[in-house]
């Protein structure tokens, strides 16, 4: 039996880090959704079954802690696991991020192969 492609939503209102995400991540061999704002993060996140997250916290209409919260309320257990992307400070950050259902906080900017450490230990956390 084939095994399924892990499903990732990337959630950025800068849309040339999107393409970049989706394109990089898509070559790691991970299925793509995108969202360039909160609201359509928020609709994505709760109608597809998703194993991770990639979060701005700054976007329009919704901020990425605010999706973040309500993913993890309303799906509970099967919320998928949420990774934080932040220009901001990242100590003064975590705790909001944690108390929102985030797993973990990345700094802006990162380097490609830092994600996709993150993202395999993250994804190994759960099974398929």
């Amino acid at each position: 039996m084939a095994e399924s492609k892990r499903r990732i939503l990337v959630a950025d209102d800068d849309p040339d880090l999107l393409e970049l995400l989706k394109m990089d991540l898509g070559f790691q061999g991970y299925e793509i959704l995108a969202a360039a704002n909160g609201k359509e993060a928020l609709q994505l996140a709760i109608n597809e079954k998703l194993d991770l997250i990639l979060l701005d916290v700054m976007m329009p209409y919704i901020d990425g802690y605010h999706v973040a919260y309500e993913v993890t309320n309303k799906l509970g257990q099967k919320a998928p696991q949420i990774v934080i992307m932040t220009s901001r400070d990242t100590t003064r950050e975590k705790g909001i991020a944690m108390m929102s259902g985030a797993v973990e906080v990345l700094q802006k900017p990162f380097e490609m192969a830092a994600l996709h450490a993150k993202i395999a230990e993250i994804l190994a956390r759960r099974p398929a």
